[in-house]
């Protein structure tokens, strides 16, 4: 392939930033010489004879593309599987340092099965194998760079050397290893010099360089040293037989961020993450539930307030008027429980959501499940000499709500006092998130409390299908099996659906089936009695 290097966009941007890109002219020419060495040297690659083609995408993809295109085409052509390059087979493309031009260029050389190697893209996309199989990050570990500094200054027959680096742990240990390296390979180092703020020092420093016979190499590490970048940057600032080498040991120079920070895209500064819970703040989902559940607390208030008033009628008092109001008390609790789901949670939130929707949804369900027998047996009870007659009555009704709610509030206790919920800060669930959250602090006795109230629901369901039967004057059963079914049907749906959501939309879920489940007791069991 010819040589050909583009920089028109480079040189034109010069006038305005002149360390990052003077820093880049510096690694194309530093990858020029590489090539040009290689290429003298006939034992490195024999009857082989390396070309290039440089381009200067300016950041833009679409230049990106167009530049790939003209070296797959040739030159001046931009036609896909076309080639007008003459002689010369393409070995594969070294892509520059932005995910944004890589992401593109990967992609159009996986169809021609073209290999490309990028310094610094951090997409994690391009990671994926299947997607990029001939992608691949350039990343070398401190060992490698050293040898193969020490094995090109073998190959330039250099035999004295001095080493020039930063005045830092980092600039010592590198150069240190290098010099050990260096010496393997059969060349002695005359001197390490290290450059400083001190601009005496230094200049004393790159006088004893100027009267040496001896080679340098200048160690270039992270652009943070100032002066150092001065010194690799500069042409011919030191001697005339200088090599500038760029190690990659920037990891000696990072720090972590903070635990409410994130490392921005390129990995250069710390910014604040993202706070995330349900706010009452301008957020729709927090809007949509509070409008929802305020409804549905005025109607099942309304509905309430129409039981109490017909409390002397018939198809009240036929189904236990007492268990009617004590379920529609609890349903209305549950959609004020929804509230205990909003906002920013804090501890006392945290402890009392779940055990407060799990101690009134076990007193809706023990209701209905009281309801559904009470029906059952007042139809055993009309045979006569029938041994359920000394069932009937609210007594058993009672008593059931009574124990079944009892068991459910002693294992909300218990879970309080041995491993209470609380508030925590989740920072690695969604990177650049902080997700406010609630610790259920146990989740064995989250799982006991879904459990118990699931057991209740399948009793229910149970007992109101066989009752399903009965005459249609006392049809409830045949409610209840249909709002039970509504029950287990959104409760099983929402454990799946719990466990694979993050953040908000977590509790999103566990609010959805609350407002869902109760909705289907309150309209099920009594919309047909108020039509009546």
């Amino acid at each position: 392939m010819g040589e050909k290097v583009d920089m028109g966009c480079f040189f034109h941007s010069m006038g305005y930033k002149m360390g990052p890109f003077l820093a880049r002219y510096q690694q194309i020419r530093t990858f020029l010489f590489a090539i040009d060495e290689i290429n003298r040297n006939p034992d490195l690659l024999p009857n082989i004879t390396l070309g290039y083609r440089v381009y200067d995408s300016c950041g833009d993809p679409r230049l990106a593309i167009g530049s790939a295109l003209q070296i797959l085409s040739g030159p001046g052509n931009v036609v896909p599987n076309y080639s007008c390059r003459g002689k010369g087979e393409i070995a594969g493309f070294i892509g520059d340092q932005s995910s944004l031009t890589s992401l593109p260029i990967a992609q159009l050389l996986g169809v021609y099965g073209y290999s490309q190697i990028s310094y610094g893209a951090t997409d994690p996309t391009l990671s994926d194998r299947e997607m990029f199989p001939y992608y691949f990050s350039a990343g070398l570990s401190d060992d490698i760079q050293h040898i193969a500094v020490a094995e090109l200054v073998e190959q330039l027959g250099w035999t004295w050397v001095i080493i020039v680096a930063t005045d830092n742990e980092s600039g010592e240990k590198q150069s240190q290893n290098l010099q050990n390296e260096i010496s393997k390979h059969g060349a002695c180092v005359d001197i390490i010099i290290f450059i400083t703020e001190d601009d005496d020092t230094n200049k004393r420093h790159f006088e004893r360089i100027r009267i040496s016979t001896a080679e340098v190499i200048v160690l270039c590490g992270t652009p943070s040293d100032s002066v150092l970048l001065s010194l690799c940057t500069r042409e011919s600032l030191i001697h005339e037989k200088t090599l500038v080498i760029t190690l990659s040991w920037d990891m000696e120079n990072c720090f972590k961020c903070e635990d409410t920070e994130w490392p921005n895209q390129e990995k250069t500064l710390c910014i604040e993450r993202q706070i995330e819970f349900l706010s009452y703040a301008g957020d729709p989902l927090t809007l949509i539930f509070i409008i929802s559940s305020v409804i549905l607390f005025i109607i099942a208030a309304v509905i309430l307030g129409i039981f109490i008033s017909f409390r002397d009628t018939p198809v009240v008092r036929a189904n236990n008027h007492t268990l009617s109001f004590i379920l529609l008390v609890s349903i209305k609790l549950s959609f004020l429980s929804v509230f205990l789901f909003l906002g920013r949670p804090v501890d006392i939130t945290c402890m009392l959501r779940q055990t407060s929707f799990g101690i009134t949804f076990s007193i809706a369900v023990s209701c209905v499940l009281a309801k559904t027998l009470m029906v059952s047996i007042a139809f055993k009870a009309t045979k006569p000499g029938s041994p359920w007659r000394k069932w009937v009555g609210v007594k058993l009704a009672n008593g059931i709500v009574f124990i079944f709610s009892l068991i459910q509030s002693l294992i909300s206790v218990i879970w309080l006092v041995i491993a209470p919920p609380f508030v925590e800060q989740n920072t690695h669930s969604e990177p650049g998130k902080i997700i406010i959250q609630c610790n259920e602090g146990s989740v064995v006795a989250f799982y006991i409390v879904l459990s118990y109230m699931g057991l209740l629901a399948s009793v229910s369901f149970i007992v109101a299908f066989l009752a399903r039967s009965l005459p249609d004057s006392f049809n409830e059963a045949k409610y209840i099996t249909f709002s039970m079914l509504l029950f287990c049907s959104v409760w099983i749906t929402m454990i799946p659906a719990y466990l694979s959501t993050k953040g908000k939309y977590m509790v999103a879920v566990e609010i959805f089936a609350i407002i869902s489940s109760s909705c289907g007791l309150l309209f099920c069991i009594f919309l047909p009695k108020c039509y009546i």
